[in-house]
């Protein structure tokens, strides 16, 4: 085994076999590694109701992956734990689609583009074109920080808050951490300026084995005009393809069903939920919001994104542990954490709305 500490192998892994668009993303805070006997895989997992919920799929070599998967199983199952991989992608379905004792839920789709074929996209829609000229007439520039400045910086914690304060949800964990300013490593930040003032950053994770990254977060703060989310995102795309990058998703929409693929046989009980969720859910999260907000942009192709659990029928108990692993805790307690947010939220809205009528008396 290697003497390194495991964030740093597990670093070293994911920048030599990371195929998976989340695969960067189990070096977050709060996620456990697993390494492989023979010190060439790594696991990024995190456990709840004895389920080990890992982060998108194993870290390898893609010839190594069924060997890798079956012994970290093995290792779960020694410790009383079943296995459940969140936002897994082609190759791990391709393993485990009619495997038998697995079930695979289809979570939603990820949109997918060539960042050179960019400038296309955006020559050839007007409303993109008017989003970041909108922008641009309201002063705002975007620049590239190398990661010392952007590490930690006081302004775009100050963003982030601003951001985060704007959710429906409380802060999500897991898969879509939103404190990632004090590991920014190998990823790229890009800043929205206005009057040499930060109103929103761009995000970028690497996703090495595809030569491509994934965007984590595109981030507006409360003073950013329209078209701020639209240019940081056709600065970063543009640098990218400059630099010869592949591959490029915004990562998953949940719910989303733009992929054209094969679907997971969902128990029923299962449908029902993740049905009532994209019809009443809006509230808390306005699932067909971010997948129209993605499809704007064209993407060239939707892949699909599953969750692939080690049992025969995916049962509510292993949707409690993957709902406990976004949340860092209780779902309950998020979901009434949410329903406060949203209720202090109509009360604003309703006091603002009185106000002009008050004013005018």
């Amino acid at each position: 085994m290697s003497s390194k500490a495991p964030p740093d192998r597990a670093r070293e892994l994911v920048l030599r076999h990371g195929w998976n668009a989340t695969a960067y993303q189990v070096i977050n805070p709060g996620i456990r590694h697993w390494f492989s006997n023979a010190n060439d895989a790594v696991v990024g997992y995190v456990t709840h109701q004895k389920v080990r919920v890992v982060a998108g799929s194993p870290v390898c070599a893609d010839g190594r992956l069924a060997e890798v998967a079956a012994e970290f199983e093995g290792d779960a199952a020694g410790h009383g734990a079943r296995v459940c991989y969140v936002c897994a992608e082609a190759r791990l379905e391709e393993l485990y689609r009619g495997a038998e004792g697995y079930s695979m839920v289809r979570l939603g789709s990820q949109p997918v583009w060539d960042p050179k074929k960019w400038p296309l996209i955006i020559k050839g829609k007007t409303s993109l074109r008017a989003q970041l000229n909108r922008a641009r007439n309201k002063g705002v520039t975007v620049e590239e920080w190398p990661s010392g400045r952007s590490q930690n910086n006081a302004e775009l914690h100050r963003c982030l808050g601003e951001w985060l304060a704007s959710r429906g949800l409380p802060p999500l964990h897991f898969l879509v951490e939103p404190e990632m300013l004090a590991r920014l490593n190998d990823r790229r930040t890009f800043i929205a300026l206005r009057t040499g003032r930060v109103v929103g950053f761009l995000i970028a994770s690497p996703v090495p084995e595809r030569n491509g990254w994934i965007v984590e977060q595109n981030v507006r703060g409360e003073n950013a005009p329209n078209g701020t989310t639209e240019l940081l995102l056709d600065a970063a795309i543009r640098a990218l393809a400059a630099d010869e990058a592949e591959y490029l998703t915004l990562g998953l929409a949940p719910l989303s069903n733009k992929a054209t693929a094969p679907d997971a046989e969902s128990p029923l009980w299962l449908r029902t939920v993740l049905g009532w969720v994209r019809a009443h859910g809006h509230r808390f999260y306005n699932f067909k919001g971010l997948e129209n907000f993605k499809a704007k942009f064209q993407p060239e192709k939707w892949d699909p994104v599953y969750a692939i659990s080690s049992e025969r029928t995916f049962t509510p108990s292993t949707l409690y542990a993957v709902a406990a692993a976004f949340s860092n805790g209780s779902p309950a307690a998020l979901l009434l954490r949410a329903m406060l947010r949203a209720v202090g939220t109509e009360i604003d809205w309703l006091f603002k709305k009185a106000s002009p009528a008050r004013a005018s008396r």
